[in-house]
């Protein structure tokens, strides 16, 4: 069995306080095999950070794609969230979401530039979110395009706000972003009501693709479960690394 050499990696947790949001913001980072300070890294951002660590499996899937797939190695930050808080901040409705998406942009991003060699232009950025992390995920990029223009969207709830929101830019030719969405996600009950994912995905990308982004979209056997975006996210991944 060679999975243990997967498993020779150092994730490092940090804390940070947010002027924004008026707390301390707990943060994940996986530094890859072979980790160099000298060196510079592209870097992966995930909502829900502690979900894509412990359910996502993001760091073995990681040194899965360094160690056997030849993608560059690369960082991931997982920014933790209070579950019982989430929506008000991802959701564009939301009490914190104005105050989240600055400490995002304003606080977090800086405090991981000035403590680890990331690279530091878009190109070498990638923001990943399930579900509301998905489309916060899209926000973020729309309120901060000097920042991120690369997104992991996995079944991304993309409400009518967002939809709204959306719909008043004119030209995404700068965005590029990667969908998935399970097909048994039709009728999926948040606490906000009962939503197809599907069709509001598929809504989403219409949007997107009206306005000049680059989609890659695809629908899979799935349900709204991280045993679903665990499978999909090497995928997802090397849209963006392997390039």
């Amino acid at each position: 069995m060679s999975e243990p050499v997967f498993l020779k990696r150092t994730i490092v947790k940090q804390t940070l306080w947010s002027e924004h949001l008026q707390e301390e913001r707990k943060l994940r980072i996986y530094l890859p095999p072979g980790y160099n300070e000298v060196l510079s890294y592209p870097v992966v951002y995930c909502q829900d950070g502690e979900e894509f660590f412990n359910f996502g499996r993001i760091a073995t899937l990681a040194g899965q794609l360094i160690l056997e797939e030849d993608v560059d190695p690369f960082i991931i930050v997982g920014v933790e969230v209070n579950v019982a808080v989430r929506t008000q901040e991802y959701a564009p409705f939301g009490s914190r979401f104005k105050q989240y998406l600055a400490c995002f942009a304003e606080e977090i991003i800086p405090f991981i530039e000035h403590n680890y060699p990331v690279k530091r232009t878009p190109d070498e950025r990638v923001i990943a979110g399930d579900s509301l992390g998905g489309s916060v995920c899209l926000h973020l990029a729309l309120e901060y395009p000097a920042l991120f223009n690369r997104i992991i969207s996995l079944s991304g709830a993309y409400y009518p706000e967002s939809q709204e929101l959306l719909a008043q830019e004119e030209d995404l030719s700068w965005l590029s972003i990667n969908m998935v969405v399970g097909l048994q996600e039709t009728n999926y009950e948040t606490d906000t009501g009962v939503y197809d994912f599907v069709q509001m995905n598929r809504d989403t990308r219409a949007l997107l693709e009206s306005r000049g982004a680059t989609v890659s979209y695809r629908e899979k056997d799935g349900r709204h479960l991280w045993g679903f975006w665990q499978k999909e996210l090497p995928e997802s991944l090397l849209y963006f690394l392997n390039t």
